[in-house]
């Protein structure tokens, strides 16, 4: 329960610096997608389910923000998580550069997701060239910034050592 309380508060946090610091920091106006980002970390660690919900939530707080249908990110953010946290065992013990090189594709994942369902469901403006430009780079930009949520989200999230009985264990390595 203080976990899912350390998680909740951690996404409000991460929407305040999306939404009020991070469009001031624009590059090649884009912004990367904190929420996308930290639920790729929470599934590459903690497996599908923590990430996805993670994931939809923060995609829902994101959607809140826009101007296109309200679930789009909350689907694309958790969806893509989900099929991180699918290949978790791949990444058992990854290099420093697997983390980035993830969240960077996570973001062209994400992205696509979001353009291909918004272009379903009547949001043919998404569906452009210039959306290629846009998941690009802000899928390089989500490289770049999971340098510092990847360990930012694994300490949020980490369970109490000192900690017993059922709740004690979530995820795999140590707890």
């Amino acid at each position: 329960m203080i976990r899912a309380a350390r998680l909740g508060l951690y996404l409000i946090l991460l929407v305040i610096v999306q939404t009020a610091l991070l469009p001031h920091l624009r590059v090649f106006d884009v912004v990367p997608d904190l929420g996308l980002v930290a639920a790729v970390a929470l599934a590459e660690r903690y497996g599908p389910e923590t990430g996805a919900t993670f994931g939809f939530f923060a995609g829902l707080a994101a959607d809140a923000f826009l101007q296109t249908p309200l679930g789009l990110s909350a689907f694309a953010f958790g969806f893509t998580a989900y099929l991180v946290g699918m290949m978790q065992n791949a990444f058992a013990r990854p290099a420093w550069w697997v983390r980035p090189v993830l969240a960077a594709a996570a973001g062209v994942v994400a992205g696509a997701c979001f353009v291909g369902l918004g272009a379903l469901v009547g949001q043919g403006q998404l569906w452009a060239l210039r959306s290629v430009r846009t998941i690009l780079l802000a899928a390089a930009y989500d490289g770049v910034v999971a340098i510092v949520l990847f360990p930012l989200t694994d300490f949020v999230a980490r369970t109490d050592p000192r900690a017993t009985g059922p709740f004690r264990a979530s995820g795999y390595g140590p707890a």
